[in-house]
């Protein structure tokens, strides 16, 4: 064609299409105008490549925009028509095309169609995920652990090979190593002919006559294999470590496949973990609270003197900056320690202690003056003291 015609125009669409409308008139066409429908009409040929073309830059989003500012002048000439190619051009998606041929010819149209994978390729090997439960001090503070792990491994007999030793794997002679086969079927448009998997070889390729006894000709045993696992301060619960290279052998020349770690942090009967943060509660007496005092806290490093002021009210919360969970990316940045202060009311007391309190606050019943009141407060701190000596 000497001439490019309008994209829209030649799947018979708005330039307003949506990408479902798209994708309905594309299909469409492409039955229409297939080779195998229209054998030898080498017109029918050039509009089915022609329609490939516009789909291919119309169902792209970033195309579609250069397409719709520059036309056919965005994409190179050289190219084929800005590099979209016809039906069996380089870069073109043919997913949607062979979702139509396979549900009507029933086994998806191989190569030609991205519905069949060669497995005769280099191909990389499965990641392995494990886990492992570490302690609230060891996720704060990093530590080290081996772990054992069953993978599969190559064969130490044949070498990953499958053949017995002294032997060796031949070419496939059904499909000639390609590990794919072409198969014609017969479809109400004609003789269509689909490529898949071969069914001699598997689509490997090859064929053992005489398999490994060890691995029975797969090239792979399992072995449990043991790694020291460094765990790295601030590590929350939940997170992975990736060994790269630790995972199952890969076939063909491929490499290995990678270990996941997934790390669990067992609870601390003390501590809560949020972020970056340690929060705790702290149980102080009555007298602590009303007369202040100095009061031991426990954190991760160890013990810490505090002060409490006189007065501090029940659920007083205290920060206590950097001693908290080491940054994971910056060990020397670590959060804080959030404390909150439980006060202990007394659930039992004597008489000369319930007497003692009424003393100060009053028994609801007196009012007490002014200086009174002053007296008994400056008389409290005595009294307080010897408020447990009962």
């Amino acid at each position: 064609m000497d001439k490019k015609r309008d994209y829209y125009e030649v799947l018979g669409v708005s330039k307003n299409a949506t990408d479902a409308e798209l994708k309905k008139a594309y299909r469409k066409m492409a039955v229409k105008y297939h080779p195998d429908q229209n054998p030898g009409d080498k017109d029918a040929e050039e509009k089915f490549k022609e329609v490939n073309e516009a789909y291919e830059v119309l169902s792209d989003p970033q195309k579609r925009a250069q397409y719709d500012q520059f036309g056919h002048a965005a994409f190179d000439p050289s190219m084929g028509g800005g590099g979209t190619g016809g039906f069996y051009g380089q870069g073109f998606d043919m997913g949607d095309l062979g979702d139509i041929f396979s549900s009507m010819f029933g086994g998806g149209f191989g190569g030609g169609f991205g519905g069949s994978t060669r497995r005769n390729g280099p191909r990389r090997g499965n990641d392995v995920n494990v886990s492992i439960q570490i302690t609230f001090e060891e996720a704060v503070f990093g530590c080290k652990k081996e772990i054992s792990v069953a993978v599969m491994d190559e064969c130490d007999t044949c070498h990953g090979t499958g053949a017995k030793p002294g032997t060796h794997a031949e070419t496939c002679s059904k499909c000639g190593g390609t590990g794919q086969e072409r198969v014609v079927q017969q479809s109400m448009f004609g003789a269509v002919t689909t490529v898949r998997t071969c069914s001699a070889c598997h689509g490997t390729g090859k064929m053992i006559k005489e398999p490994c006894p060890t691995c029975r000709g797969t090239g792979k045993v399992r072995k449990t294999k043991k790694y020291e696992i460094n765990i790295p301060q601030g590590i929350d619960n939940g997170q992975s470590i990736r060994l790269s290279g630790k995972g199952e052998a890969g076939e063909n020349g491929g490499g290995y496949g990678d270990l996941m770690v997934t790390v669990y942090v067992q609870p601390n009967r003390v501590f809560v973990r949020k972020g970056y943060d340690i929060y705790c509660d702290v149980p102080i007496t009555f007298v602590q609270a009303a007369l202040g005092g100095e009061i031991v806290i426990k954190t991760i490093d160890g013990e810490e003197k505090y002060t409490i002021k006189p007065g501090t009210q029940p659920d007083t919360v205290v920060t206590l900056r950097g001693v908290g969970v080491p940054n994971l990316r910056n060990p020397k940045v670590r959060g804080n320690q959030i404390v909150t202060l439980k006060v202990q009311i007394p659930t039992s007391m004597t008489e000369r202690q319930k007497d003692l309190l009424r003393q100060f606050y009053g028994d609801g019943k007196t009012t007490v003056g002014a200086e009174s009141g002053k007296e008994e407060k400056k008389k409290f701190s005595d009294k307080m003291k010897d408020f447990f000596k009962e």
